[in-house]
This record gives C-alpha cells, sequence and structure tokens, in this order.
C-alpha cells in the first residue's frame, strides 16, 4: 500500500522528529541501542543440519518453510546480520513514513501500453523504453505489482525494476485500473481477489515472448493478489516463481489492526487516494443500481468504508467482512506449485505478523518465508543503500530470481541434451 499526505501528521505520534540532514552522517557503531534482534532458530538450525554446507541464516531473522532446503543456495547474504538504519528504524511508523517521502525515485522511461480487457476495461502496462531494441526475445522477464493505489511512480517499483534491468532482466510494471493514471473505463476497479486482469497480463506478457521464462514480483496488495493467482493456477500457474513483499495475507486481522492508533493515518490517507481516483471517474458510476453506495464511496474516510460502498459490491460479496475473510491469500498458500518467496517485517503495521500463515509456507515445498525483526510497510530501510536507496530486500529477492532462472535455464538445457541423446542412439541402433 502506498501511503500518502501523512508527513504533517507524524510529529503528533513521533516521540520525536529528527532532523533530516543529520540522519545520513549517523554511524551504525555510534547508535547506543543494538541494531539486531536476535530470533528463534531452532526451525532453521533444525533444517541447517541436513546441509552443513549451506550458510546459516544470521539468527537476527527468521526464516522457514517447506522450500527451505532447496532456496537456501540462492542467498548469498541471509548469513549477515538484518542491520536496521540508526535513528530513522526505531519506530515501525517512522521507517514507513520515511521510506515513502525520502526513498530516492530512480528516472526511468517508460513505454505505456494500454491493454484492454475482456470487459471492457483497461489497465496500464509500462515497460523500460528501449528494451525492446536491447534485450532479447529470451531474457527472464519480470511483472512488478505495486500495493494498493500504487505504481510505476512509485520508489520501491523503480528500485527493484532498475536492479533487474541491470542483471539483464526485462521488466514491466502492471498499473491496476486507475492507478499510476491508467484509464478507468467501465464502473469497476479491482479488488484484493480479483484475478481476471491478472490472468489477461500474465496471457498478454507470455503471448509477446513465448521464449522467455516469466516471474512476477508484488508488494501489499499487489502481493495478495499475486499469491492468490499462483494458489489459483496451481501446477498451471505459467510463472515460472514469484515474490511476496509485505502482504496483507489475512485482510481480517489486518483491517482490525486498521483501526489502532497510529494506524488510522494510514487508513485516512489511503481512502483519500481511493477518494481521489474514484472522483475522477465518478460518472461511470453514477447509474449502478443495487446496494452500490456511491455518494458514501466518493466521501469515504476509512478503507473499510470505500471496500463496504463499492468494492464488496462490485465483486458479489454479501458484506465487507465477507469480502476480507474470502479475499486474503492465506487460504492460498497451499495450492501454490511453483517457487514463492516471501519476505515480511515482524513490525509491519499494515501488513501484521500474526497474519502470516507460517504453518501453511511450512507444509509447502515450493514455499520459502523470511521475516525481519523491523522493517515497517514497504520500508526495509538496511543495508548498503541505507536510508535514501534501494530498500534491504531488493538483493534478496534478485537472488531468488536468478537463481530460479539459472536452475530453470540448467533443467531446460539438460533436457535438451537427453532429448539429443536419445536421438543419437536410436539412430544409431
Amino acid at each position: 500500500m502506498a501511503i500518502f499526505s501523512i508527513a504533517a501528521l507524524a510529529s503528533k505520534y513521533f516521540v520525536f522528529t529528527p532532523s533530516i540532514p543529520a540522519i545520513h552522517s549517523l554511524k551504525a557503531s555510534s547508535y547506543p541501542f543494538p541494531s539486531t534482534i536476535t530470533r528463534n532458530t531452532t526451525t532453521i538450525s533444525a533444517t541447517m543440519s541436513a546441509n552443513p554446507l549451506y550458510p546459516r541464516p544470521h539468527p537476527s531473522l527468521e526464516v522457514s518453510g517447506g522450500a527451505l532446503d532447496s532456496f537456501l543456495p540462492a542467498f548469498t547474504t541471509l548469513d549477515r546480520p538484518y542491520d536496521p538504519y540508526p535513528l530513522v528504524c526505531s519506530n515501525t511508523h517512522l521507517e514507513t513514513v520515511f521510506a515513502h517521502f525520502f526513498r530516492s525515485k530512480p528516472d526511468v522511461r517508460y513505454r505505456r501500453e494500454c491493454l484492454r480487457t475482456k470487459d471492457n476495461g483497461a489497465v496500464a502496462l509500462d515497460w523500460v523504453a528501449g528494451d525492446d531494441r536491447n534485450l532479447s526475445p529470451n531474457s527472464p522477464t519480470l511483472i512488478l505489482l505495486p500495493g494498493l493505489t500504487g505504481g510505476s511512480g512509485d520508489g520501491y517499483v523503480r528500485h527493484m525494476l532498475v536492479r533487474a534491468r541491470k542483471k539483464g532482466w526485462r521488466v514491466v510494471v502492471f498499473n491496476s485500473r486507475g492507478c499510476g493514471h491508467s484509464p478507468v473505463t467501465t464502473p469497476q476497479f479491482y479488488s484484493a481477489s480479483f484475478l481476471g486482469d491478472m490472468n489477461e497480463v500474465v496471457a498478454h506478457v507470455s503471448s509477446r515472448f513465448p521464449e522467455a521464462n516469466l516471474y512476477a514480483a508484488g508488494w501489499s496488495l499487489g502481493a495478495n493478489i499475486l499469491v492468490n493467482y499462483m494458489g489459483q493456477e496451481s501446477g498451471s500457474c505459467p510463472l515460472s516463481g514469484g515474490v511476496s513483499l509485505c502482504n496483507p495475507f489475512d485482510l481480517v486481522i489486518a483491517d482490525e489492526d486498521f483501526q489502532k492508533g497510529f494506524n488510522k493515518v494510514y487508513d485516512k490517507s489511503l481512502s483519500s487516494s481511493l477518494q481521489k481516483i474514484f472522483k475522477r471517474h465518478a460518472l461511470l458510476f453514477e447509474e449502478l443500481e443495487g446496494d452500490y453506495n456511491i455518494p458514501a464511496a466518493a466521501s469515504c474516510r476509512s478503507i473499510r468504508e470505500f471496500d463496504e460502498s463499492l468494492t464488496r459490491v462490485s465483486f458479489g460479496f454479501k458484506s465487507v467482512h465477507d469480502y476480507y475473510s474470502k479475499s486474503g491469500s492465506s487460504g492460498s498458500i497451499k495450492d501454490v506449485a511453483k517457487p514463492l518467496l516471501c519476505i515480511q517485517a515482524e513490525n509491519d503495521p499494515i501488513a501484521p505478523a500474526r497474519g502470516i500463515p507460517r504453518q501453511a509456507i511450512k507444509e509447502n515445498s515450493k514455499c520459502m518465508l523470511i521475516v525481519t525483526p523491523q522493517g515497517g510497510h514497504l520500508g526495509w530501510i538496511g543495508g548498503d543503500e541505507a536510508p535514501f536507496g534501494a530498500p534491504w530486500t531488493d538483493p534478496i529477492v534478485m537472488d531468488f530470481l536468478q537463481y530460479l532462472e539459472r536452475t530453470k535455464s540448467t533443467s531446460v538445457h539438460l533436457s535438451k541434451s537427453n532429448e539429443n541423446s536419445h536421438t543419437v542412439e536410436a539412430t544409431v541402433k
């Protein structure tokens, strides 16, 4: 989820307001508080004993999952401590707000493609300009799904895009209806469980680059949609792998926490952003019949109110609770049949850690979970580029995706070699 217009409200809730210029000069060694948190490593130790050659993940991280043995060789930095940036990361809300307002936004030139959907709607796909000339048709392709109201202009999206591009990947950002200035042509937006647009985007990208392996990474609501999609498609999923970051997983729990403390500020800010998107296209909704409450959607003061007035009606749910209870992606984990990495922050105020389906991830041989002690929501201000650069998660994500691509390519090569050897053998006989 993106965060909007909350800097002025932040000082009401924080004990102090840091001087931003001063933050840049701080060193971790001079900060008077510990920068890592030791976690329970029982799961890690038990699993690692079978693979003593792999580096043991640092105890500041919670690392688990049914695919732990399979995926651990992918990572080059998990044996290092999770070092949140001093001062900025002393409070989950401070880190979340800081990342939104002060994280850099790499300069990226996009070429926009508007995809008309089967229901006559439209989504916007932003490709990196020049990639058709510079990349081969079989370059691995990565679809990025931003959070609620987010789009291709967001800093966390652009940093991931730039890192993947440096590795030779083709990247496209999927802007949902109304997001990132994507057009809205029908009286319907998107939801946490609506997969129609995702299906069409994946099919379209696959058809454009049939020789390329296809992957996806999503944040927050985008992560929820991605995991629901991978669960729905299961073994038939055309993706070679996926990455879910700060996924709310259980929307009932996320909604409960949204009503508490400083989270109300996020709620108000996000609902204000939804209002703005809705008002730009309000004429499309004027003649709708049924349970729609168009005036309430146009003046909503919370995401729940917007979802009650519009979203749950658009997608056929009886109530907003019915929508939340059936749209979270925690129930989809068991059906995921392609490699999936989930990265969460223990202190995420918008995607609560108590909603993480740890047991389901542990029982699925295709899934792995990394939980950092800090990180906020869409924050993860740590690592070599902190505090203004890419999130700590970006190198981890690329390690995983590169590993899947190497493994996939090796499998294809071996398969073709076996086919050739069988052909030669048959010819000789």
